[in-house]
């Protein structure tokens, strides 16, 4: 029986390109949905996420029931949960993008505005980066991937870092849950690869 793969439509993602690139890693049954009924039965959930994290904060929470249904199923069932970008970002306490707004509250930490240590380094951190892993992870391979992003998480459960004049967080992870601060369905073979493994992945 094909695995059914939850992709979170809440109007914050370019869920189309997300869901080509878990297809060309080989999910057989991708559903982008905005249905909370699915995600609550899904086998693994992918929660993407581009723009300001306050306005993704409450996109997410004004879908009727998903908060709720994505915490249950990952956090008290296990369910295998990838956040991309934003939909990493969410995972924390707390975003300081445009004021204070509250996050999913999974991973203890807070989403600020990127300040590197060189005043020259572009804000937003924007093309192909290193990943380096700070300790082993299935999922986390070093490597080379796209970023696009002007904040960055700060806080526990830091599984990968980057470079941008000084360290910055590129995936945070626990348990059944992975972040990357990373675009995998922009990041070619490398991405690909990552998604391919998360698809096995059985935490």
């Amino acid at each position: 029986m094909t695995e059914t793969l939850a992709l979170i439509d809440y109007g914050a993602g370019n869920l189309h390109s997300v869901a080509n690139a878990l297809k060309a890693a080989g999910a057989g049954n991708v559903a982008i949905t905005d249905s909370a009924d699915l995600v609550a039965r899904a086998d693994r959930i992918v929660l993407p996420g581009v723009g300001a994290f306050g306005a993704c904060a409450s996109a997410l929470r004004a879908v009727p029931g998903m908060v709720e249904a994505i915490d249950r199923r990952v956090r008290q069932e296990g369910a295998p949960f990838l956040g991309v970008c934003v939909g990493m970002q969410l995972m924390a306490d707390a975003g300081e993008e445009n004021g204070t707004h509250p996050g999913l509250g999974w991973i203890r930490g807070t989403v600020r505005l990127l300040t590197p240590g060189d005043p020259t380094a572009k804000v937003p951190h924007m093309g192909w980066n290193d990943v380096v892993p700070s300790e082993a992870h299935p999922l986390i391979e070093p490597g080379e991937a796209y970023f696009l992003h002007s904040y960055a998480f700060e806080g526990d459960d830091v599984i990968a870092s980057t470079d941008h004049a000084g360290p910055v967080t590129a995936a945070i992870g626990r348990d059944n849950m992975l972040g990357v601060q990373f675009h995998p369905e922009k990041s070619q073979r490398y991405g690909l690869e990552l998604l391919a493994r998360f698809l096995e992945w059985r935490p």
